[in-house]
């Protein structure tokens, strides 16, 4: 099944922020026609009102939220935007992932996560940066190691961008994880820390091979930061993406 490409909202936070219909009015206009949000629990039944009218579907949600709200009231939220992947894209310290009983404990957090989503249908994942990625544990990286202690039903959203800039071979990595990745965050830029992305397609990152190493996973754009006009940067990425996989 060919997914359609997505976009991680973060992207357009500030412009979200100032004009949500606005924004989303913009991106289906672009051409995009599926999204992922980061916190379901602002205005749910508005936002998916809206995103019915532009009919853009919701890939997944960032679900940072868990953290701090109450787990019925975030996956009530999750359900009425319109998804059943919810992600936790951090707020775990990253020293958890540089010793085997801190990625016991994250996993074992993460397993419970799981087992709360479950009750109402929905399943958990999570989603990399470059601290999962450099520490190493017999020449295998904190992620993969997680991996194999989460449950079964946890599934993974792999950063290729982060994953790059923290020292791995991404095609070989998603190869390595295989069928636990459901979906990829899509990001350009130099490939360092601290340093604006670019429009996909116009950084360092070797975009093809890495799509190649995970043809089901669902792509997502996403751009942390961006120097230029962020607009005409997601335009650009949709354009780059489009014309290199088809996908609409």
């Amino acid at each position: 099944m060919t997914h359609p490409l997505s976009i991680q909202l973060y992207t357009l936070r500030d412009q979200i922020a100032a004009d949500r219909d606005g924004t989303l009015t913009r991106l289906a206009e672009i051409g995009y026609r599926s999204v992922e949000t980061y916190d379901p629990t602002a205005d749910p039944a508005g936002f998916r009102k809206v995103a019915d009218e532009l009919g853009i579907s919701v890939a997944s949600t960032h679900a940072y939220a868990l953290f701090d709200k109450d787990a019925g009231e975030v996956f009530d939220a999750v359900a009425t935007v319109g998804t059943d992947l919810a992600i936790i894209p951090g707020g775990i310290d990253h020293d958890e992932f540089t010793t085997l009983e801190g990625l016991r404990r994250t996993a074992d957090l993460l397993n419970g996560f799981a087992a709360k989503a479950a009750e109402r249908g929905i399943r958990i994942g999570y989603h990399n940066h470059w601290w999962e990625i450099e520490p190493r544990f017999e020449d295998r990286t904190a992620l993969e190691v997680l991996a194999d202690l989460l449950a079964p039903e946890v599934f993974l959203e792999v950063d290729t961008y982060w994953a790059a800039v923290g020292g791995a071979d991404v095609p070989e990595l998603l190869r390595t994880l295989g069928d636990r990745v459901l979906a990829l965050h899509v990001k350009d830029g130099p490939g360092v820390k601290d340093e604006p992305h670019t429009a996909v397609g116009k950084g360092t990152i070797d975009v093809p091979s890495i799509l190649a190493a995970a043809p089901e996973a669902v792509r997502i754009v996403e751009l942390d930061s961006c120097a230029g006009d962020i607009f005409e940067a997601v335009a650009e990425s949709h354009s780059y993406l489009t014309a290199l996989e088809g996908r609409s």
